[in-house]
């Protein structure tokens, strides 16, 4: 239950996989940059050798990056490596809170290792508010928690987080998509060295358009990440993959053209989903909308395909939702125009 299913998208649509339209996986359309691929190209001679096992010098990067010792920091195969030896870490302890709607990778994760997981479900509509409610249930809890929030795009203030980690034992923050706000006040990286009890999980894969090579980054207590070093895989980062992230990391020209085209290719959309009557989206602080539909998603879905070769991300995977919400990624101002016209077209 994952967006970007081009090859069932395309079945539907009775086109190829590369005619479709995807707006279902909220990944940046500006990309991969340019200096990504360069680095990629610089480093084919590589593709003999082992990688760096210990990965010093995109670490030596991100610590930079992130104003940490690079002890501090552990490179994955994409976070979602690194979402399971958290998911290991939160299944000793006795329960982990997950506030619902949540991404389905998390269950995978802690169902990997039978954690027993309680659902917090969160107030869509409420924002910040929604975590006032956030207590352990026992007394060893962990607690897992998405900022900016995935599927709402709720931005949880920095000052509603920091109460959490001293109520419970263990706090995952998975921070994949807060890179697309331009001074991350909110992030709670700077808060790593202070809570030996936090983890902060990163991705290179939304904002620099680099899913397919698979590079994320955990920030957490230099002893937590050798625990994690010692269970995976050895090599669990390619060469190119690290290469790719130290320069990604360094692209100031295209993170300044990223937030350029957001500011107003997001308001553009959410204004355009607005005028549709059968449509209400929520605020989203970030590249993407959840949007509230009055007929059945499941069956715009499919028209969609079939009449516009244009994908939606559907919200059935998420039990709090269902076929009355959808999902959309912010998209070129000519492409999100190309959504609202086809919008327009099935629902009147």
């Amino acid at each position: 239950m994952h967006g970007g299913n081009l090859q069932w998208a395309a079945s539907i649509a009775d086109c190829s996989p590369s005619a479709i339209l995807d707006f279902s996986a909220s990944i940046n359309p500006l990309g991969p940059p340019q200096s990504a691929v360069s680095a990629i190209q610089d480093h084919l001679s590589t593709i003999r050798d082992y990688p760096d096992p210990e990965y010093r010098q995109v670490r030596s990067r991100l610590a930079q990056l992130h104003q940490v010792s690079p002890d501090w920091i552990l490179p994955g195969n994409g976070s979602a490596e690194l979402l399971t030896w958290a998911a290991w870490d939160l299944a000793a302890l006795e329960a982990t809170t997950l506030v619902t709607p949540a991404f389905g990778d998390y269950f995978r994760a802690l169902n990997a290792f039978d954690a027993k997981v309680v659902r917090c479900p969160l107030a869509v509509e409420l924002g910040e508010q929604g975590l006032s409610h956030l207590d352990p249930v026992f007394h060893r809890s962990g607690l897992l928690l998405n900022n900016p929030h995935n599927p709402t795009g709720q931005l949880f203030r920095r000052a509603a987080v920091l109460p959490l980690l001293e109520r419970f034992e263990l706090v995952v923050i998975d921070e994949a998509f807060m890179d697309f706000l331009p001074n991350e006040l909110d992030s709670l990286v700077n808060e790593v060295q202070n809570y030996p009890n936090l983890v902060i999980l990163r991705s290179l894969t939304k904002f620099y358009s680099l899913p397919g090579l698979r590079f994320g980054y955990a920030i957490a207590h230099p002893e937590r990440l050798k625990a994690w070093q010692q269970r995976r895989d050895p090599w669990s980062v390619n060469t190119f993959a690290a290469a790719a992230a130290e320069a990604c990391v360094q692209d100031t020209a295209f993170q300044k053209q990223t937030f350029d085209w957001l500011k107003s290719a997001q308001k553009q959309l959410f204004d355009g989903l607005s005028r549709i009557s059968e449509l209400s989206p929520l605020p989203s602080a970030v590249n993407y909308f959840l949007v509230k539909s009055n007929c059945s998603v499941s069956t715009l879905q499919q028209e969609l395909l079939k009449r516009h070769q244009i994908l939606i991300r559907d919200c059935l995977s998420f039990p709090e939702l269902g076929d009355r919400y959808f999902r959309v990624a912010v998209r070129l101002p000519e492409e999100n125009n190309l959504l609202l016209d086809a919008l327009a077209s099935v629902l009147h």
